[in-house]
């Protein structure tokens, strides 16, 4: 009761929009993470060059911490941010299905179950922004 009072009062906060934010901001700051320190071995093993892996590497960082930053910020920055990053987690997400050369659209929606709910989460945020 005493919390739904003080919710009310913030009117930027939404409870339901966090359920979303942190567990994808947390998979791509700890894949981002991952790819450190970046080396020309590790894209070559997935063969991409090296500039599509520092730039992967940094997008994933850099899309996990927008998320949580643009939902602090107020107004058309955080709204902005939210959008940014949820684009740059769908760009990350299809390159990322697409270097498993899936042989099918079904085969994906079927079998990469994870990597389509990443996409759809990134999805979301570029449209939605930070609207409830």
């Amino acid at each position: 009761m005493w919390l739904q009072k003080y919710l009310d009062k913030l009117p930027e906060f939404c409870l339901s929009r966090w359920l979303l934010i942190i567990p994808l901001a947390i998979i791509f700051i700890q894949q981002g993470l991952a790819k450190f320190p970046i080396s020309p071995d590790d894209a070559e093993a997935f063969s991409l060059p090296y500039i599509v892996w520092w730039f992967a590497a940094y997008g994933e960082l850099g899309a996990g911490v927008g998320l949580i930053v643009g939902g602090f910020l107020s107004g058309w920055m955080g709204d902005l941010l939210t959008r940014f990053s949820g684009f740059v987690i769908g760009c990350i997400m299809t390159g990322v299905i697409w270097v498993g050369e899936p042989e099918s659209l079904l085969d994906v929606l079927l079998y990469d179950n994870l990597h389509v709910l990443l996409w759809v989460g990134g999805l979301f945020f570029a449209l939605r922004g930070k609207r409830t």
